[in-house]
C-alpha cells in the first residue's frame, strides 16, 4: 500500500515477494566491469566511462557511476546476475537489481554504508542515471525488508516500523501481461504534476496537505492527483492498523479503495488491470489493487490463507477469457 506517495514524502507499506535477484561478484585488478545477466546478455565497460544507452545496462552503470560520484574508490569486477522477478510487471525488478548489485559491491569491496544508505544510492542511480524519477519505497523494502512482514515507512525521515503479516492471510500477485516503462514519460509526468500541485498550494510536498477543501483552488486534474496522495496516505495508516489487528476484511476494502483512487484520481491504471482486479475479487479475494508504478503490470490481492492457489487460478482464467491476454501468477510462485 502507498502507491505514488513515496516521492511526495508520504507513508508507504510495502512487503516482499518470494522471488529474488542474486549477484555473484568477483573483483578485478583493473577498471573493467563485465556483467552477465541471465536473459539479457553481457555488458562490458570501464569505470569512469559510464554513458546512458536506454538499455538494461544503464542500471549497472548507474550503480558504479553513483558510487564513484559519491567518492567511493572502485575497482573493476566480473558479475553474474540471476533473477526470477518478472521485468516490467510492477513488482520492483529494477530496485531488486540495483540493491542486489550494490550489496554485492559493498560486500566484495568492504564498503562502509548501511542498508538505508544503500537504498538511497539505488534510488539515486535510477533517478539520475536511468532517468526514472522513482521514490524510495521499492529500494528501501528490498534493502531492509524480510518475508512475512510489511514495512511502515515514513519517507520524510526514512523511519521504519516492522508490521508482521497475519498468519491468516495470503497475498496473490498476478501479472496482467501489459508492460510499462517508467522512463517513458507517464510516471515522470505524474511526479511533475504532484510537484506543480504542491507549488500551487504553497507546500513543500503533498505530504503537508491535510485539508481537502484546499483542492478547490486547483485545476481539476491537479486536484485529483492531490486527492489520491492524501487519501492514500490515510489508507496506509489504516492498512497498518488492519494488519496489526488481523482485520482482513478491512484490509481488503482498503485495497479496493486504493485501486479506485489510482484508477480515477491518479490515472495510472489501464482497462486490462481493472479487469484483472475485478477478476480477483470475483474469484474470492477480499480486495485487489494495482501495484507498482502503473500503466500496466500486476495486481496484488489479499486472500484467506489456503485459498491463494484456487483464487489465483480462477482469476487468471477469468481475466484471460475476458481480455484475450496471457496472464501469469507471480505469487504464489509455482
Amino acid at each position: 500500500m502507498g502507491e505514488h506517495t513515496d516521492y511526495n514524502l508520504g507513508l508507504v507499506l510495502p512487503t516482499l515477494i518470494p522471488q529474488r535477484t542474486a549477484v555473484a561478484l568477483e573483483p578485478r585488478a583493473d577498471d573493467v566491469v563485465r556483467i552477465h545477466a541471465a536473459g539479457f546478455g553481457e555488458i562490458s565497460y570501464r569505470l569512469g566511462a559510464e554513458a546512458p544507452s536506454r538499455e538494461w545496462s544503464d542500471y549497472a552503470k548507474g550503480c558504479t557511476a553513483t558510487l564513484r560520484t559519491s567518492g567511493v574508490a572502485l575497482r573493476g569486477f566480473d558479475a553474474d546476475v540471476t533473477s526470477d522477478i518478472p521485468v516490467g510487471a510492477g513488482v520492483s525488478s529494477s530496485a531488486a537489481f540495483l540493491v542486489a548489485l550494490l550489496r554485492a559491491m559493498r560486500d566484495a569491496f568492504a564498503l562502509q554504508f548501511d542498508d538505508t544508505t544503500l537504498a538511497l544510492l539505488a534510488q539515486r542511480a535510477e533517478v539520475e542515471f536511468v532517468g526514472a524519477r522513482v521514490g524510495i519505497m521499492d529500494q528501501l523494502v528490498a534493502s531492509r525488508g524480510h518475508l512475512g512482514e510489511a514495512l511502515l515507512i515514513d519517507t520524510a525521515d526514512l523511519s521504519v516500523e516492522r508490521v508482521e503479516l497475519p498468519l491468516s492471510i495470503a497475498l496473490v500477485v498476478i501479472d496482467s501481461g501489459v508492460r510499462h516503462a517508467h522512463a517513458s514519460g507517464d510516471y515522470n509526468a505524474r511526479r511533475a504534476e504532484c510537484e506543480e500541485a504542491a507549488h500551487a498550494l504553497g507546500v513543500s510536498s503533498l505530504r503537508n496537505v491535510r485539508d481537502l477543501d484546499a483542492l478547490e483552488r486547483l485545476p481539476p486534474l491537479l486536484a485529483r492527483r492531490v486527492r489520491h496522495v492524501v487519501t492514500e496516505n490515510e489508507r496506509v495508516q489504516e492498512a497498518a492498523t488492519a494488519l496489526s489487528g488481523g482485520d482482513v476484511q478491512r484490509l481488503g476494502r482498503l485495497f479496493d479503495a486504493s485501486h479506485a483512487s489510482q484508477r480515477d484520481d491518479f490515472d495510472v491504471s489501464v482497462p486490462e488491470v481493472d479487469a484483472l482486479a475485478e477478476a480477483l475479487r470475483h474469484a474470492g479475494a477480499y480486495g485487489a489493487r494495482l501495484t507498482g508504478g502503473g500503466f500496466g503490470g500486476s495486481v496484488v490481492a489479499v486472500t484467506k490463507l489456503g485459498t491463494e492457489v484456487d483464487v489465483s487460478k480462477a482469476a487468471r482464467r477469468l481475466y484471460e477469457r475476458q481480455s484475450g491476454r496471457k496472464a501469469s501468477v507471480v505469487v504464489p510462485p509455482h
